[in-house]
C-alpha cells in the first residue's frame, strides 16, 4: 500500500536517464502512482550497472534501481496504433505527464501539450530538456544534446568549481540532471494544487541549463555587483573565512567558521584564543583578505590530528565534518536512523540493493522508497486490465548486459 502526501496522483513517465526518472521517482516516493512507460526492449538504463556478482538475467542495475523504484512499468510501442490506444486510455485517468523527449517528439507522436490539454484540459504536462521547451522560450541551442557535464559546463558551474589555478573540475554527483529533476517535482506538485482549485492543468517546463544557472545564483549577483568575473578557488570561498577543507593526519576534514562568534569558539577550541584579537583576523572581511594565512594556521593544527581526535575537539561548536566516504556514510548512525541507507529487493539475486532514501520527511503523510525498481513490462497485463487497454502486450526481448557507466 502506497503512502504519503501524492497518494491518489497517478503519472503517466515517458522519462529515461537521470534527470526525469529522477523526478518521477520523487512524485513516486511521495505516494504517486508512476507508470514508467518503456520502449520494446526497455530503457536505456536498464543495461546500465553495477549489478551484483550472483545476477540473472532479470537482474536490476544499481542506476535503474535507485531512480525507478517504486514505478510500475509498462512496454508500449509508440509507434504502433495499438500502443498510441493504450497511452491515450492510460492518460485519460492521469494527473500529470513527464517527458524529456527531444524537442519535438512528442509532437510527431501525437502526444503534444496541446492536443492532450484540449482533450483533458485538468492535465499537468512536464517537460525536462537540456535547453527547454520552445514553448517557454526559444533558446538557440534548443536542438542540442545535453547531458550533466555540458551543462555544469554551460550554465556556470565548472567556472566556479576546480582548483586555484583555474582548471574546472566537474562536480561529483550529476547536479545538473539531478537539481533540474528536483525542481521539475516541485513545479509539477505545485500545478497540481493549481489544477485542484481551479480545474486548469498546465505545462511545466525545466531546462537543465536554467537550473544549473539557479543553483549557481552566487555568481550572477557577484558579477552584476562588482562586474568581476568569479573563479575556481578550490576548496575555499570568495566571501566567507574560514571556510575550507583541510588535510588530517587520516584524511581530510571540513570546518567552516566566517561569522565573528564562531571564529572566536574555533580560535579558543583549538587553544588558539589569541588568533580571536590578532588585527588580521578579527571580522570576516579581515580574515577574508588574509585568507592563506588562516588556511595555514588551521592546516597546522589539523595535520597532526586524525579526524576523529578533531571532531573530539570541534563536533557540535563550529560547523565541521569529516570527508566520508561512502563507506564511512554506512557506518554513520546518522544515515541509518533517518532511513537514507534504504535496501530493497533485487529480483534474481539473493543480495538485497542499497539505495539512497528520501530526505524529505512528514510527519502526517510519511514518504518513502515505495518498493524496488520493476522488471520490464513488469506490470504491463496488470495495467491494460486496469484501464480497459485493447493493446497487445508488446514482445520484450531480454537486455543485453553492459559494464558500469560513471555517467
Amino acid at each position: 500500500m502506497k503512502t504519503g502526501p501524492l497518494h491518489g496522483i497517478r503519472v503517466i513517465d515517458f522519462t529515461h536517464a537521470l534527470a526525469g526518472p529522477y523526478c518521477t521517482m520523487l512524485l513516486a516516493d511521495l505516494g504517486a502512482d508512476v507508470i514508467k512507460v518503456e520502449p520494446p526492449g526497455g530503457e536505456v538504463t536498464r543495461s546500465v550497472g553495477p549489478y551484483p556478482e550472483d545476477r540473472s538475467e532479470q537482474t536490476l542495475g544499481g542506476y535503474f534501481q535507485s531512480v525507478n523504484r517504486g514505478k510500475r512499468s509498462i512496454v508500449v510501442d509508440l509507434k504502433s496504433s495499438d500502443g498510441l490506444n493504450t497511452i491515450r486510455q492510460l492518460i485519460a485517468e492521469s494527473d500529470i505527464v513527464v517527458e524529456n523527449f527531444s524537442v519535438g517528439v512528442a509532437d510527431k507522436l501525437g502526444l503534444s501539450y496541446e492536443s492532450l490539454h484540449e482533450a483533458h484540459p485538468q492535465l499537468i504536462y512536464g517537460t525536462l530538456r537540456g535547453f527547454g521547451d520552445p514553448r517557454s522560450g526559444v533558446s538557440p541551442y534548443a536542438d542540442w544534446p545535453a547531458m550533466d557535464v555540458t551543462m555544469q559546463a554551460m550554465a556556470g558551474a565548472l567556472s566556479i568549481t576546480g582548483t586555484e589555478d583555474g582548471t574546472p573540475v566537474k562536480i561529483g554527483p550529476g547536479v545538473a540532471d539531478i537539481f533540474p529533476g528536483t525542481l521539475l517535482a516541485l513545479g509539477l506538485v505545485a500545478a497540481v494544487m493549481h489544477a485542484r482549485t481551479t480545474g486548469e492543468g498546465q505545462h511545466v517546463d525545466i531546462a537543465m541549463y536554467d537550473a544549473v544557472l539557479s543553483l549557481c545564483e552566487r555568481i550572477v549577483y557577484q558579477y552584476s555587483y562588482t562586474g568581476e568575473v568569479p573563479k575556481p578557488e578550490g576548496n575555499t570561498h570568495p566571501i566567507l573565512s574560514p571556510f575550507d577543507v583541510l588535510e588530517a593526519a587520516d584524511g581530510w576534514v571540513s570546518i567552516a567558521a566566517p561569522t565573528d562568534p564562531r571564529w572566536v569558539r574555533l580560535c579558543e577550541a583549538i587553544g588558539r584564543p589569541e588568533l580571536s584579537t590578532d588585527p588580521r583576523f578579527k571580522s570576516n572581511v579581515d580574515r577574508r583578505a588574509h585568507r592563506a594565512d588562516v588556511r595555514e594556521l588551521l592546516q597546522e593544527w589539523t595535520k597532526t590530528r586524525t579526524r576523529a581526535d578533531i571532531a573530539d575537539v570541534l563536533g557540535g561548536k563550529v560547523p565541521f565534518g569529516p570527508v566520508n566516504t561512502v563507506a564511512d556514510i554506512f557506518a554513520d548512525p546518522h544515515a541509518r536512523s533517518r532511513e537514507m541507507l534504504v535496501p530493497v529487493d533485487n529480483p534474481g539475486s539473493a543480495t538485497q540493493a542499497v539505495i539512497a532514501g528520501q530526505p524529505i520527511k512528514f510527519s502526517a503523510t510519511p514518504a518513502r522508497v515505495q518498493g524496488r525498481a520493476p522488471l520490464l513490462d513488469e506490470h504491463g497485463d496488470e495495467l491494460r486490465r486496469e484501464f480497459g487497454g485493447r493493446a497487445r502486450s508488446a514482445a520484450v526481448p531480454p537486455l543485453p548486459q553492459s559494464p558500469a557507466r560513471s555517467e
